[in-house]
């Protein structure tokens, strides 16, 4: 027992060093804010408190998130969400990321590669609720884009002719 308390304080010890915030295990919460350019609804809200998504947030991200030509809700992934929480913290903004496209339903998507818009890829990511397309009014996209790359948490497009960034969470990529 002796051997084992020994243990334990020698473990301990680096981290009564540390300042007292230095040692708080949780993280704050996490707060978004948005504006849809297609629908022109708002939404600012805290998604995530400690360690823990608050769920009713979330679902309010899903609705707000929806395919908005079809009305489809799909569960966003939350790891998008620290995403975009992160690029405000590394940008240093507070203001609303404009939403281009979140969600999109396979009708969606399948008519939009049709049109031939260009872009849109047969297995998006935006499918399975893991892809956003934004801006945001204060931040010049090419810095925006440097800011997402930087994370390396997942693919980054850059379109300056629709200016735009598309973030998503699948492999680390850019185009």
């Amino acid at each position: 027992r002796r051997l084992l308390a020994a243990g334990a304080m020698l473990l301990a010890s680096p981290l009564l060093a540390l300042p007292r915030h230095a040692r708080a295990s949780a993280p704050s919460s996490r707060a978004l804010s948005f504006r849809h350019t297609h629908t022109g609804e708002t939404l600012s809200l805290v998604y995530a408190a400690g360690d823990a998504y608050v769920t009713a947030a979330l679902a309010r991200v899903n609705r707000f998130l929806r395919d908005f030509r079809s009305g489809e809700e799909r569960a966003i992934d939350p790891q998008l969400l620290d995403q975009l929480h992160t690029l405000r913290e590394i940008t240093g903004t507070r203001a609303a990321f404009e939403v281009i496209s979140a969600y999109r339903s396979p009708a969606t998507n399948e008519k939009l590669q049709r049109q031939g818009g260009g872009g849109v890829a047969t297995r998006s990511l935006h499918l399975e609720g893991r892809a956003i397309d934004i801006r945001l009014a204060d931040v010049p996209l090419a810095d925006l884009r440097d800011a997402a790359t930087s994370l390396r948490a997942g693919g980054v497009g850059f379109y300056p002719q629709s200016q735009f960034v598309h973030l998503d969470t699948g492999r680390v990529r850019r185009w």
